[in-house]
């Protein structure tokens, strides 16, 4: 590999020390290694890269049991996923664009929907031909077609909007990247997709590293250009106008949620939309024509700010020399300015008050320099702190297996971003014990308050309009918060999207279709919230289809609320409109009390993302259950419900000595009728000559 060339013929650099077992973080060895292994190391080089490798040996041999142990998990919870139908008639699919990171593509429309179906008919842009109809398989000269037309998005079929009972259909999971064909039926396509992401897993590496998170690729950009000819519109841009370096006149975006969209007004076509960050200053005036190439805005790129809305004069509070900020002088410059720093006394929180029209306050992070002095006349759009970027965001990243784990295991991160759910203005309420108040109030008056402690970088601003799903506070977003805020598919894409991020730093390439067919398994189940005339108990996991079939069991019946003097039906007894008729004909006939009857009520409940092991604890199968974990618990549940167990996954079968239902073992192949004695024969020779290998 690349690296592994690098040491050859480069100067190795630097190692890393061995750690004992309890440390963390990983320490330095001061010494780089100068020279490299072509022209030969001396003694002290080779004593220190000997760190190198056995570190790397060790590290090594604890992996793979890690590795192992994942892949068994993931092989558990997927195994009776196999390819059941053609087609399962679904409508629905996801809508699948380039994966960019910023501006650099990371991975091309054309490898992300080559092999897949697409869900409707795909036309040229500008020329209206027919690319692909909806429900065929896009090859990858249709998928290079499809890029070069310029079109960003195609809804494609996946399964993880797919509607089969059990398993998977042909269309939603398309080509088996083990023949290159279109998947047949019978293909163990869950057992394909643990080994996948279960065999890199050695890859990837066990350690935490330093990495910054978004601060690196953040930093590295400092404006926006327009991608494509058009007009610039404004959506939702709060901005002020001020007076630059050069003394011309320019407007700093003061909102953190507006956008810029470039539109093609002939055809009324939204070509593109940008996030503007906050801070930034505008080149373009909305409803101006602009070429590709030109610049929309630029910002800071090393730093956040801080801007004054508004004219007026500074006054501080509780910023105080030694307690909540020190005088720090710029190496590069020598200018000194005064820098937050954390304070032990949690109600002292520095804050900048701008006394103009009306008052506001910005609370200070911890980390902020302040590019302005008590009783300063500020200008609006004056930058009045600097935030570094690098500052906020140097946390460790849980990178490699741990990670992974994490996400499968659907655990909540250790300490998660605090998340706005509802669209509204945000408006910052009072400090309590250490923690920040944040208020959102909807346009329909709905009002959610959130605590943010004040240690955490806040995100959002007085006056803010957030959107639900907003992060208010750094940190990662817990996938619990995603699914209750925004739902089943944004929650399945986030996971899916993240575990492929992690694989992707280390270099692997896996196919989406794998961990969608694992993420698939992970929201099988729904919690039943109100049980109403169904079987379920309230706060159990039931899984989705059961849930609709036993939904759809009771739709129009009737539940008897007074039996009157019926002697057939008793009190709350669930019946078809046509007993009912037939019952109360009898009784009016009779001159006799008719029976009352209310509509069957169905049962509600909302989806759940399990963890792998959960998940493979929770399938209908107990034999399988049982022999993956907690066989005892497993068992004696199995035992007091009175369940049996129907046989379908593939891993009871292999536990009871039967043949697996995947391939030519599914049940329908079980009584083939031979429609000639001569093929019956050829048959049966090829049987016994197979038990006849067996036997030797």
């Amino acid at each position: 590999s690349k690296t592994k060339f690098k040491k050859l013929v480069s100067i190795s650099g630097l190692m890393e020390k061995t750690l004992k077992s309890g440390s963390t973080g990983s320490e330095v060895i001061e010494n780089p290694i100068l020279s490299n292994f072509k022209s030969g190391l001396n003694v002290l080089d080779y004593f220190i890269s000997t760190h190198g490798a056995r570190k790397g040996l060790a590290d090594t041999a604890l992996k793979t049991a890690d590795a192992g142990y994942l892949t068994r998990r993931l092989v558990d919870v997927s195994q009776d996923v196999v390819i059941s139908e053609e087609d399962c008639g679904t409508l629905r699919g996801i809508a699948t664009t380039a994966l960019k990171d910023n501006e650099d593509v990371i991975e091309p429309l054309a490898d992300r929907i080559e092999g897949r179906t697409s869900l409707h008919n795909v036309y040229h842009p500008v020329t209206d031909e027919l690319i692909i109809t909806a429900g065929e398989e896009i090859s990858s000269d249709d998928a290079k077609a499809i890029e070069e037309a310029g079109i960003e998005t195609v809804e494609i079929r996946s399964v993880l909007t797919c509607e089969s009972k059990r398993g998977v259909c042909v269309k939603c999971y398309g080509k088996n990247l083990a023949t290159g064909y279109l998947a047949q039926r019978g293909d163990a396509v869950g057992i394909i997709a643990a080994q996948s992401i279960g065999e890199p897993g050695t890859q990837l590496t066990l350690r935490t590293f330093h990495v910054g998170g978004v601060a690196g690729s953040a930093s590295v950009e400092s404006g926006l250009h327009a991608k494509f000819d058009g007009t610039i519109q404004f959506d939702g841009l709060r901005t002020v106008e001020t007076l630059n370096n050069e003394g011309n006149k320019v407007k700093i975006v003061i909102g953190r949620t507006g956008e810029v969209r470039i539109m093609d007004v002939k055809n009324d076509r939204l070509m593109i939309t940008n996030n503007v960050p906050y801070g930034a200053t505008l080149s373009v005036k909305d409803g101006q024509q602009v070429k590709k190439g030109d610049v929309i805005c630029t910002w800071d790129p090393f730093n956040n700010v801080i801007v004054a809305e508004q004219n007026g004069k500074i006054r501080f509070e509780n910023v105080i020399d030694g307690i909540t900020y020190r005088d720090e002088a710029d190496e590069q410059t020598g200018h000194r300015e005064k820098v937050v720093i954390e304070t032990k006394d949690k109600t002292k929180i520095p804050t900048i008050i701008v006394d103009g029209k009306e008052i506001k306050q910005y609370n200070l992070p911890v980390g902020s320099h302040i590019s302005v002095e008590e009783g300063d006349e500020v200008k609006a759009g004056q930058v009045m702190v600097k935030i570094p970027r690098v500052l906020g965001k140097l946390r460790d990243i849980t990178g490699g297996l741990p990670r992974v784990t994490e996400l499968f295991e659907a655990r909540n991160p250790g300490n998660p971003a605090i998340v706005c759910e509802i669209d509204g203005v945000v408006a910052f309420g009072n400090v309590k014990r250490g923690n920040r108040e944040i208020i959102v109030e909807s346009k329909d008056g709905m009002v959610k308050k959130y605590l943010v402690p004040l240690t955490r970088q806040i995100l959002v601003q007085d006056g803010d309009f957030v959107k639900a799903g907003t992060p208010m506070s750094d940190g990662q977003i817990a996938p619990a918060d995603i699914l209750a805020i925004k739902g089943p598919f944004a929650v399945q894409e986030y996971v899916v999207n993240e575990i492929q991020e992690v694989y992707r730093l280390q270099g692997v390439k896996i196919n989406d279709k794998h961990i969608e067919v694992i993420v698939r398994q992970m929201m099988k189940k729904v919690e039943i919230v109100d049980a109403g005339d169904t079987k379920f108990l309230e706060e159990d996991l039931e899984d989705r289809f059961d849930f609709i079939e036993e939904n759809d069991r009771i739709y129009d019946k009737k539940v008897v609320t007074d039996a009157g003097e019926s002697t057939k039906l008793k009190a709350g007894q669930i019946i078809t409109l046509r007993e009912l008729r037939e019952e109360n004909s009898i009784l009016r006939r009779a001159d006799k009390k008719l029976v009352q009857v209310r509509d069957a009520k169905p049962a509600t409940a909302t989806p759940v993302l399990l963890g792998i092991t959960k998940a493979s604890l929770g399938v209908q199968s107990w034999i399988s259950a049982a022999s993956f974990q907690e066989t005892t618990k497993v068992l004696s549940q199995a035992a007091i419900q009175g369940k049996t167990d129907a046989m379908l996954g593939l891993k009871e079968n292999v536990i009871t000595g039967h043949l697996i239902p995947a391939g030519s073992g599914q049940k329908e192949f079980e009584n083939l009728i031979v429609g000639s004695k001569e093929e019956y024969e050829v048959l049966a020779t090829t049987r016994e000559a197979m038990s006849f290998d067996d036997e030797e």
